[in-house]
């Protein structure tokens, strides 16, 4: 079998897993893996066809790293979104706590996860008005209102 085709099986393997994924990392590696097998299907040495692979895989992250909303805000991707700060200060009614420190809340039309602030005591973890600290992923982080 000609050394093209299995860069094309190994572009079309990793579009699949990327399918799967929800990356655009790995549909830029097949990209890079189908210039690969362009470059086989030229002629080119095994040397020019990983140099080729290697070029438009690296383009490419380059060029999605420096399109992602990270890059464009200047955080990185633990910072959370701007948009979350609005939350800070925003009070919530807790109904009950569990045993691990959280509750289920309805807040803003949406369920969410709500995690007792860990400088809080634990004993602060009772029924009332909390307010929220900070927005971690999908997370509240709370305090009592007082």
């Amino acid at each position: 079998m000609q050394l093209q085709y299995w860069w094309w099986m190994l572009a079309v393997v990793l579009g699949v897993l990327e399918i799967l994924t929800g990356t655009f990392y790995l549909l830029v590696l097949a990209a890079g893996c189908a210039a690969g097998g362009i470059a086989a299907w030229a002629g080119a040495g095994l040397t020019v066809q990983v140099l080729a692979t290697a070029a438009v895989t690296l383009a490419g992250w380059a060029w999605l790293r420096r399109r992602s909303p990270w890059a464009q805000s200047g955080r990185g991707p633990g910072a959370g979104d701007a948009s979350m700060l609005l939350d800070v200060g925003e009070r919530l009614d807790i109904e009950a706590w569990g045993a691990d420190r959280r509750a289920q809340v309805r807040y803003r039309g949406a369920a969410w996860t709500v995690e007792l602030d860990p400088l809080v005591p634990a004993a602060s973890a009772v029924p009332g008005r909390f307010v929220i600290r900070r927005v971690v992923g999908n997370r509240l982080v709370v305090q009592p209102a007082d």
